[in-house]
């Protein structure tokens, strides 16, 4: 998901019944993305190094936070309470995703780093193929696994093992100041077109300072924001073995990337869209300044929370599309990975188990925090249903998943994010970043660009 600023990230929050879901694994399987084996695991687990009752663990994880509170720290206090001979020492990781996997990557390839890490979804295949992540699947049944929302362990999984535990998911979401869509006798949009001739609107009568606020920076955030429009316009960015670029690429491209330009052009985006991070789109909304905003399942609570101009105001629905009707979610979402070099594995998966189970699960979906639980059984539950408006919408929701099927995806997120960015500040042309993109990522995947 992107940056873990301000509550998230990315990233990614969402949530979805069985049928949305299963959108997301039809998505999954259009863009390239094999499912096959995703609960891959022996029958017979192996017995993990170490002991499962005791230890020490070190837990490198991004900030989760509304206002004041921290997810990580009570989700720590809770454990500790349950298994008081077990010591969580958090670790802080930067908030920014990419800068936070270098880190890590730089970190366990000489040896060294935390024993467990949470992690963006798109990581698998990248950490997998470098030996920077233990195959769960080793050490866990088929049983655990089978628990999780269907999608989720398929995108975990590389070359038929499990590498991340799914703690939560995102997906994004359009949030609307309904007490002005209300006084200005207007309908939530369900197209772009609508949603710039709304927001010009309200902008126009000084209601807002800003129309419309997304993520537009050069960083992960921005790819999620891109395959949104990208998939709405029916591309898909490989082909169906992830070894080049789909022939849909650049027509998509050129359309998906030209109406994220157009929301600038047009005034009904900030001039400074190419700068703006998860963070940088709350502050506007929630302080009053923007009357539509595309952020991840966080952002309603973070709006209601203490100290938000607009508390009560907060309308949320799926994402317009350019024909009608509700539009795609990029998927987003974080996992609980272990180093290869922890020496108490056993422990780790105690932790991992706990914070993926009933009840951590608990914690992170009710009360002050709105994560989106990634078990079945918890998201169907209707204390979590019934706790967030964000939550009945995930079943209208359409979702697409980045192309990280690929070891190779951080280089190809790059050509994208980077391209988005130049054209959104005006430096490229839409033509020109779409060729640099195509370029870019046809390049990192070792072939020729088309």
């Amino acid at each position: 998901m992107a940056s873990l600023s301000t509550r998230t990230r990315i990233s990614d929050h969402g949530r979805r019944t069985r049928a949305a879901v299963t959108v997301a694994g039809t998505a999954m399987v259009a863009l390239g993305v094999s499912v096959a084996g995703a609960s891959a695991s022996s029958p017979h687990s192996s017995s993990p190094p170490g002991t499962a009752m005791s230890g020490h663990i070190t837990w490198w994880s991004s900030p989760i936070s509304v206002g004041n509170l921290d997810l990580r720290t009570a989700w720590i206090k809770a454990f500790e309470k349950q298994y008081p001979k077990i010591k969580v020492t958090l670790e802080a990781a930067p908030t920014n995703t990419d800068t936070n996997r270098s880190t890590l990557e730089t970190q366990i390839s000489g040896g060294a780093g935390p024993d467990v890490f949470m992690g963006d979804v798109i990581w698998p295949a990248q950490f997998a193929a470098h030996g920077l992540a233990v195959p769960l699947s080793k050490y866990l049944p088929k049983s655990y696994f089978a628990g999780f929302a269907p999608g989720l362990v398929a995108g975990a999984t590389y070359k038929g093992q499990v590498y991340g535990a799914p703690l939560f998911e995102d997906q994004g979401f359009l949030y609307y100041r309904k007490d002005l869509l209300r006084k200005d006798h207007l309908k939530v949009p369900t197209t772009w077109a609508q949603l710039a001739s709304e927001a010009k609107t309200i902008v126009k009568k000084g209601q807002t300072k800003e129309g419309y606020v997304f993520q537009g920076a050069d960083y992960e955030g921005a790819t999620c924001n891109f395959m949104e429009y990208f998939a709405d316009a029916g591309g898909s960015v490989l082909n169906s073995k992830g070894t080049g670029l789909a022939p849909s690429f650049k027509a998509a491209a050129t359309k998906a990337l030209g109406q994220e330009v157009a929301f600038i052009k047009s005034g009904v985006s900030p001039k400074a869209e190419s700068t703006y991070q998860e963070a940088n789109a709350m502050n506007d909304f929630q302080n009053g300044t923007a009357a539509f905003m595309r952020n991840w399942d966080y952002g309603y609570s973070t709006a209601n929370s203490t100290g938000s101009k607009v508390i009560g105001k907060v309308g949320v629905a799926p994402l317009p599309s350019f024909k009608g009707g509700a539009g795609y979610s990029n998927i987003g979402g974080w996992n609980m990975y272990i180093n290869p070099h922890s020496k108490n594995i056993a422990a780790d998966l105690t932790f991992i188990k706990w914070l993926t189970g009933k009840q951590g699960q608990l914690i992170e979906s009710t009360g002050h925090f709105s994560e989106i639980p990634t078990l079945s059984a918890v998201r169907n539950m209707a204390k979590v249903k019934n706790g967030n408006a964000v939550l009945k919408i995930v079943p209208k929701t359409k979702l697409v998943p980045r192309p990280a099927q690929t070891p190779k995806y951080a280089s190809v997120s790059q050509a994208i994010y980077q391209n988005v960015s130049a054209a959104l500040a005006g430096t490229k042309s839409v033509s020109a970043a779409v060729s640099s993109m195509a370029s870019g990522i046809s390049s990192a995947l070792g072939g020729n660009s088309l």
